[in-house]
């Protein structure tokens, strides 16, 4: 969102750089609303960006779509499922279940890793500090697509308005059920909408982005859902433990679309 996708390097080609990069180069101060927004869709904004900050833990369910076009200018979408159980300030938790590979995700404070179970295979990186930091080595390092990954730091706003030329207030809709706050904001490179929960629990429960640089305007799509905002968390659910026969890899193979592949060559 602003955005962001949430994407690593096939999706970032994809749309047009919006992706997680974008977070290595937040501003150190306060954003400020860009003249052109409008002061309720920032207000609302703003005001779910405070909450989710100010949440120590949260788990929540996303279903992605994924737009491309082919050769041929058909375009197809790709599906996949995802959730996330955090606990701020070092520690979450992430799945996510897409074409080819069933993928975890750990952070606990003191380690990164990124788990293949269709591959059988590990990755892991020493890394003390907080979620953001985590988030931006993942970016970094793995390819990896992680679905709302804008949501997960500690200033969404900051994310979220970066580059935001305009804004507009569209009214209340519905979204699995739910009453929201229908948000659309404008870049120079995308165009992209939120829907925020009406009521004292300001929630994200969909957010799309159109890209403007190819043909087609294809979209990325997360809706949310089963938010739970006082999670019962497992002792040691944030620490990775290689269950039998998974081999540490240098890296693992990520195709184009931000999934862990089954090809050979990581091992070589």
């Amino acid at each position: 969102m602003t955005t962001r996708s949430s994407a690593f390097p096939g999706l970032r080609r994809a749309l047009a750089g919006t992706s997680l990069a974008l977070g290595l180069l937040l501003p150190a101060a306060p954003v400020l609303a860009a003249e052109g927004l409008n002061p309720d869709a920032d207000e609302i904004l703003r005001s779910m960006s405070k909450f989710l900050a100010g949440t120590p833990a949260f788990s929540v369910n996303a279903d992605v779509s994924f737009e491309f076009m082919t050769v041929d200018a058909q375009k197809l979408q790709l599906n996949s499922r995802a959730t996330v159980l955090l606990e701020r300030p070092s520690k979450f938790h992430a799945t996510r279940q897409g074409r080819f590979a069933d993928t975890e995700l750990f952070f606990d404070g003191s380690q990164v890793t990124i788990y293949g179970k269709t591959l059988k295979a590990y990755v892991q990186q020493d890394l003390k500090g907080s979620i953001d930091d985590a988030i931006r080595a993942v970016e970094a390092s793995s390819g990896l697509a992680l679905p709302g990954a804008d949501l997960l730091f500690s200033d969404p706003y900051a994310v979220l308005a970066a580059g935001a030329t305009s804004s507009g207030y569209h009214g209340l809709a519905v979204v699995g059920g739910v009453k929201a706050h229908h948000l659309a904001f404008r870049t120079p490179i995308v165009d992209w909408q939120i829907w925020v929960q009406d009521g004292d629990q300001p929630l994200p429960l969909k957010y799309v982005v159109t890209t403007k640089r190819l043909t087609g305007a294809p979209q990325y799509s997360v809706q949310l859902s089963q938010w739970n905002l006082k999670p019962s968390i497992p002792a040691g659910r944030f620490k990775f433990v290689a269950p039998p026969g998974v081999e540490k890899l240098k890296a693992l193979p990520v195709d184009s679309t931000g999934e862990i592949t089954s090809t050979e060559g990581a091992r070589k």
